[in-house]
């Protein structure tokens, strides 16, 4: 609807109607000068697919979520890739009930200090590859909520987080995980990690 949009700096959506709303995908891709957005109004109840709705809104600072509802979406990869004025970033009304693929979902979200996630669910996810790669001003992350069981890859994961000092995987699930290259990458202020419940039997790739 509003891909590619580079000179929008701001969008009133205070009588916009979405109840009958099912792809939301590319909606605000490329949108380079909306620096905030609310979309409080919309009603998410149906739909499906999110993918890449943020893509490259590098001058998003604020963004209201609040009253998304995701239990009905199955594909939200690349959602938040490159917001890199974001600074806070509330999804715990985020229910991903169904989505398989989470790969790039925070990717270079290199302003973003404060990350809840507390009530994600990720019961499908199978793909995980570069989640929250570049989140370099990322001090803290509580992943205690996720299910892993079905996850595949989880290479470059958590590369480049490089502020990040406490890191809460101890409910993750490895057993099906392949490919964890990288998945550590650049974590230069990491000071404690606790993977003893990791299952590695099926990794083929830990470079």
């Amino acid at each position: 609807m509003f891909c590619g949009c580079e000179s929008l700096e701001e969008i009133n959506f205070s009588n916009f109607h979405a109840d009958n709303l099912l792809y939301m995908d590319n909606m605000f891709r490329g949108c380079s000068n909306l620096k905030e957005l609310n979309l409080s109004s919309f009603n998410t109840k149906i739909v499906s697919s999110m993918r890449y709705l943020f893509f490259r809104c590098i001058s998003l600072k604020e963004l209201n979520l609040a009253n998304f509802n995701t239990g009905s979406i199955y594909n939200v990869h690349h959602i938040f890739y490159n917001c890199s004025s974001l600074k806070k970033l509330n999804l715990s009304n985020f229910i991903n009930c169904s989505a398989g693929n989470l790969s790039y979902m925070f990717y270079n979200c290199s302003s973003l200090s404060e990350l809840n996630l507390t009530n994600f669910v990720s019961n499908y996810a199978k793909n995980m590859e570069y989640m929250f790669s570049g989140c370099s001003s990322l001090k803290e992350l509580n992943l205690s909520s996720f299910n892993t069981e079905n996850v595949v890859k989880m290479n470059y994961m958590f590369s480049n987080c490089s502020s990040l000092i406490k890191l809460n995987i101890s409910n993750f699930n490895t057993n099906n995980v392949v490919d964890m290259s990288f998945m550590f990458n650049e974590c230069s202020s990491l000071k404690d990690l606790n993977i003893s419940n990791f299952n590695t039997n099926n990794v083929k790739n830990m470079k």
